[in-house]
Formats: C-alpha cells, structure tokens, sequence
C-alpha cells in the first residue's frame, strides 16, 4: 500500500509539528495518546508482544540493579528532545524522579528500544538520539538475538560514531558491569 508521505515532494511539504503544537494537540484529545513525535511527526506507538515486555522488563531489571545514586531508569516514558518527544523503551537519565514532577527530561545518558515490529523506525530513531546527544543508545533485536550498541555520540552529525552488532556470544558493558547477551536472548 502506498502512502502519500512516500512522494519526496509531498513529504518536503508536509507541515511538521513544534513540541509545544504536540502537547497542546495532545491535551485537547486531537492527537490519540498512544503516538509519539519524531522529527516533527506524530507517529502512533505499536502494540507490545510478550517477547517485547519480556526483554524491556529484563533489561530494566538488569539496569535499575547499576545505576548511579544519581540517575533515574524511565520506563516507556517520553524523552523532550529538539523537534520530537520518542516514549523511550528504557532511559536511564540524570537526576532523581523528583527532578521531572514537572517536565520530562531533555537528555539521556543510555536509552534502550526494543524492536520486535518496529525495527525501522528504531533504526531512524538512532539519529534523532545522538541529534540530542544521548550517550549510549542501544537496539535490541530480540528475535535475532541481537544487540545493536550505538556508542560516541556525535550531536553535530547526527549520528553515533561506534556502532557495534553483538549476537548471543558477546557481552554489553554499562556502568562497569557486563551483561552476557545469551542472558538476554535466552530462546534465539
């Protein structure tokens, strides 16, 4: 099925929404609250397999246990960025969770997304992570067994300097700690 936002000029003149037009879209019932903005477009978030809650909850368990007393885990909870608000799988943010009562964190120092149907879009997401100079950003492929680690962020160009594909045999490393990717792809 095609869509109108495939024709390039179409989609070079498509009006593209600010943050603060998002909300206010969002608070009037406009825009459905299952959707996140990325670059200025609303995109509605997909629905959670088993194999997707499995792996998120996983690694937020295995996160929550190495975090900083100065760091807080978010968990599918929206990131303010520049032109785009992504609900994070995972964030592991500075600060406590008092810090954001009233406003969403503005940067991340790792965030997680775990890609069953969306792989796609969370590839996309990478440049707008590193635009906002996120630390780390992982992508987890769980029906593949993989890990995507995206590492040295470059905020300029939009991009991530290392980015490295680790399978079953290899380990990811947070916060001086090691994490075996079987552990977290037990049944690939």
């Amino acid at each position: 099925m095609s869509s109108v936002l495939d024709i390039p000029g179409v989609r070079q003149a498509a009006l593209l929404l600010n943050i603060q037009q998002y909300h206010s879209l969002c608070e009037t019932g406009i825009i459905p609250e299952r959707t996140e903005l990325l670059a200025g477009i609303v995109v509605r978030k997909m629905g959670k397999s088993p194999l997707h809650t499995w792996t998120v909850e996983f690694l937020a368990d295995w996160l929550r246990a190495r975090l900083a007393p100065d760091q807080t885990l978010r968990v599918e909870q929206p990131l303010t960025l520049v032109d785009s608000e992504p609900e994070a799988d995972l964030a592991v943010v500075a600060g406590s969770r008092d810090d954001y009562r009233s406003a969403h964190p503005t940067n991340a120092e790792l965030v997680v997304e775990v890609a069953i149907t969306t792989e796609e879009l969370d590839k996309a997401k990478a440049a707008i992570y590193a635009a906002a100079g996120v630390s780390q950003y992982w992508l987890a492929l769980p029906e593949r067994g993989q890990l995507v680690v995206h590492r040295e962020c470059q905020p300029a160009l939009a991009s991530y300097a290392q980015v490295t594909v680790l399978g079953r045999r290899d380990r990811v490393a947070w916060a001086g700690q090691e994490l075996p990717c079987a552990e977290l792809f037990p049944d690939v």
